[in-house]
């Protein structure tokens, strides 16, 4: 395939600690290369210099004659006043597509990605529909690289699942900086590490993710033994060294090169192969009681929607619980009711004596204001961690942070650090129930994994919302899902609930179709009634009115989602306003439905 960007010699470097140094590679026509590697590596920076935002230090970037490029970036951020339309339309005008094209052509992608009211403002959308909103921004374009920076962080399973068939089915080349490995897994033809454990700075392995883990396990087996070679010779040359300048008089000049080249070379893999991880512990209470938490009867309204019903559940000691749902269905509502923030409005949830809840909020906030040191630490230069007295310092090193690190502002921090320190003031507090909304957003793969082990080992109950199936499925001992239409279930793993989601849409959509279909057939259409044939303008109506209708139920589903949102349900007057706007939204959706009966009555 031929080349698109060309990369040589890339260097970038902020503040005394290099980003990444000399590396080269290309982007061809049909990769899809998956963009990894540890929090600070320098993935982001690599594709805003790919894009020409940034420039590097020292090499440079070269993009094909009339090539285009796109960027998602890994923040989607909109100004107050544009809507969801005029975002696309502004897109397509950027691209050179004639004026009087941009309205259809916007409204046609924004149908296609799930919009189904085009007057939005875009940022007053939640986080996965401005994230679809960017990539819609940057498609339309029609891009021949599109650069995507963690696309997945605010995506639901839904959205995933999307943009992995978009992928999949592209014809623009992509890099895409992820740390969702059943998404690379299914999306990437080509894989990149970033790491300067590699002698070039980068592992680069043709194929999907689990290929490139076979590969780099074999390349770090080999540079082990390389290593381990090395160092027996250098051992041999260094002893050869110390016999004095009259055993050294009859060797030539060129082997004490040789031996200290020998030492460099064994100094710079000693210095790539060390390997630091976070250290992720949580502590349990150490509680006695099996039960923990029962829900009997378990129901949840808000305005007059049901977002489920009639839960009967049990969280017993060393459960782990994947909670899995679209958007709106009431996942971090039920977290709520498990810690006691809210009642329900049917049934009864119990809870052991003397219960110790731990919750981590996926929009819990850091003061950008505070340094790391009273982020970590807000009452001294210690904490108290197991009954044991930690210096700040020393507990700042557990998530990879260093002393230098401590008096920067917490606003200054990466996503990804951010992520560390909300997961160690997590750590501070033992807890018979860990209720967890969303944790591995912006951690890279290694945090991942630790955080998963210790998941694992983690001795109390824990209930878990993510979006990373690959945590999921290898975390969970059961997955309860909720469908979004008050109905819940249990099943072993994420690929039943995905089944039994598939099969339940299926099921709602032969529902649909069979309620709002005209009861009465052709034939039986009274004798007396007059079988007016559609007019030229009705003709056009009836072959548009099946897109409307798909557009207006997805702004009920939009409308119903909104009654969830937690600002919204403790705003009596703003909860007033969304549920008069779910009514309206639902009496669109049956007037379209009442329409198309009509219509599709005189048409035949």
């Amino acid at each position: 395939m031929a080349p698109i960007i060309n990369a040589q010699g890339l260097s970038k470097r902020y503040g005394l600690a290099p980003l990444f140094e000399d590396i080269s590679f290309t982007v061809s026509e049909g990769e899809r290369i998956g963009l990894i590697g540890p929090n600070g590596s320098g993935k982001s920076t690599l594709l805003e210099i790919l894009f020409g935002r940034v420039k590097p230090d020292h090499g440079g970037v070269a993009i094909r004659k009339g090539a285009k490029v796109s960027f998602v970036e890994q923040i989607s951020r909109f100004a107050p006043e544009t809507t969801c339309r005029s975002v696309i339309v502004g897109a397509l005008e950027r691209a050179g597509v004639p004026e009087s094209e941009c309205s259809f052509r916007a409204e046609e992608a924004l149908s296609r990605a799930g919009f189904a009211d085009f007057e939005t403002h875009a940022a007053a959308l939640s986080g996965g529909w401005r994230k679809r909103l960017a990539i819609v921004e940057g498609l339309v374009q029609e891009p021949d690289i599109l650069l995507l920076d963690e696309p997945t962080n605010h995506l639901d399973l839904e959205g995933i699942k999307w943009l992995e068939s978009l992928l999949e089915d592209a014809e623009f080349a992509c890099v895409v900086v992820s740390h969702d490995r059943y998404f690379l897994e299914n999306v990437a033809n080509d894989m990149v590490e970033l790491d300067r454990a590699y002698q070039e700075g980068f592992l680069r392995v043709k194929g999907k993710y689990s290929i490139f883990l076979e590969a780099k396990e074999a390349h770090l087996h080999a540079q082990g033994n390389r290593q381990d070679a090395l160092a027996n010779r250098v051992h041999t040359e260094i002893e050869w060294l110390r016999r004095g300048p009259k055993a050294r008089a009859t060797k030539s000049k060129s082997r004490i090169d040789k031996a200290h080249k020998m030492i460099g070379e064994l100094a710079d893999l000693n210095a790539r192969s060390r390997t630091v991880t976070a250290k992720i512990d949580f502590s349990a209470s150490n509680r006695q009681t099996k039960q923990l938490v029962v829900l009997d009867g378990v129901g949840y309204s808000i305005g007059g929607r049901s977002l489920f019903k009639g839960i009967d559940f049990t969280v017993t000691s060393g459960m782990r619980v994947g909670l899995v749902g679209p958007n709106g269905s009431g996942k971090t509502t039920l977290l709520r009711l498990l810690r006691g923030e809210i009642e329900p409005t049917a049934g009864t949830v119990r809870k052991a004596d003397s219960l110790k809840t731990v919750y981590f909020d996926q929009n819990r906030e850091l003061d950008p204001n505070l340094t790391l040191r009273r982020a970590l630490a807000p009452d001294s230069d210690s904490v108290i961690y197991q009954d044991r007295i930690t210096h700040v310092a020393s507990w700042a090193a557990r998530f990879l942070f260093n002393a230098e690190d401590l008096n920067r502002p917490v606003g200054r921090l990466s996503g990804g650090e951010r992520a560390r320190v909300l997961v160690a003031q997590l750590m501070l507090q033992p807890a018979d129930v860990l209720l967890l909304d969303e944790p591995t957003n912006d951690l890279d793969i290694p945090t991942l994994e630790i955080l998963e082990e210790n998941l694992l080992e983690y001795r109390g109950a824990l209930v878990l919302i993510t979006h990373d199936r690959y945590m999921l499925d290898r975390v969970s001992t059961i997955v309860f899902g909720l469908d979004g239409l008050g109905n819940t279930e249990r099943f072993a793993d994420y690929s039943q609930w995905d089944a039994w989601q598939n099969a339940q849409n299926a099921g709602n959509v032969a529902e649909l179709t069979t309620a709002k279909k005209p009861p009465a057939t052709r034939a039986e259409i009274p004798s007396g009634v007059t079988k007016n044939k559609l007019t030229h303008t009705e003709a056009r109506e009836f072959v548009s009115i099946e897109k409307q209708m798909a557009k207006a139920e997805q702004a009920l589903i939009n409308r119903r989602a909104a009654l969830e949102d937690r600002e919204i349900a403790s705003d009596a007057s703003r909860l007033q306003i969304a549920f008069a706007e779910m009514e309206a939204a639902q009496k669109t959706v049956d007037n379209l439905y009442e329409r198309w009966s009509e219509l599709e009555r005189r048409k035949s």
